[in-house]
């Protein structure tokens, strides 16, 4: 059987060929490993296999894999949805939220982070497959979003996220992923200094969406193996 390290291995040939196809350097994507309902053991495997990010969908899930795994050396991303009650857990667990979807939720946030003291990053999720299960911001209003967010002094604004299309085939996946790259490009010059990250991209669409312009996949199956 493969272990967790030996697909890392595979999963970083396949991003580095992805990226080089793509025009860009390999080391240029970063990894986050998607680990809903993995088990602490299978997160340290797969941190002791070089991975550096650990994406959590739940608040709720995350809380006693965090606590058990106090002292790992990797940072910790919110990638699912975050409810506003929740939003001082996340605050207090969580290095970067992923999935930063209303105003609402960037005022709870901006409060709670300027209580602490400390600026918290995040990126803004778009829904750009329309799709009415996803949450995110739609692309028209995802500009307007991304000013708001970088006006918030305790919020770091890091880049934008989204998920691809359940549907559709490799065209829609493209499709999506492109609308993105897009709308990245068009609001860098308002996200300011430190907008870097286009998070896009998970295990059955992460070469695709390399090759239009991610450069932060998450990715769990082909990291830990089916569910």
């Amino acid at each position: 059987m493969q272990t967790i390290a030996d697909n890392v291995r595979l999963l970083r040939e396949r991003i580095a060929a992805a990226a080089e196809r793509a025009g860009a350097a390999p080391e240029s994507v970063s990894l986050v490993a998607a680990a809903k309902t993995r088990t602490p053991a299978e997160i340290r495997a797969a941190v002791e296999a070089g991975i550096e990010i650990v994406g959590e969908n739940r608040v709720q899930e995350a809380e006693p894999k965090i606590a058990e795994l106090a002292g790992l050396d990797c940072a910790w991303h919110m990638v699912g949805h975050l409810q506003r009650n929740k939003a001082g857990k996340a605050l207090r667990l969580f290095d970067l939220l992923q999935s930063l979807d209303s105003r609402r939720l960037a005022d709870e946030l901006q409060k709670r982070a300027a209580a602490a003291g400390k600026i918290f990053p995040v990126l803004v999720e778009v829904n750009t497959s329309g799709e009415e299960t996803k949450y995110g911001v739609s692309p028209e209003e995802a500009p307007d979003f991304v000013a708001y967010v970088a006006s918030r002094a305790n919020l770091g604004l890091e880049g934008l996220m989204t998920v691809g299309p359940l549907a559709g085939g490799p065209e829609a996946a493209r499709a999506a992923f492109r609308t993105l790259r897009r709308l990245f490009e068009k609001t860098a010059p308002t996200g300011g200094a430190s907008f870097r990250y286009l998070s896009m991209g998970m295990t059955e669409d992460f070469e695709l969406a390399i090759e239009e312009g991610s450069n932060m996949v998450r990715v769990g199956r082909a990291i830990f193996g089916p569910r």
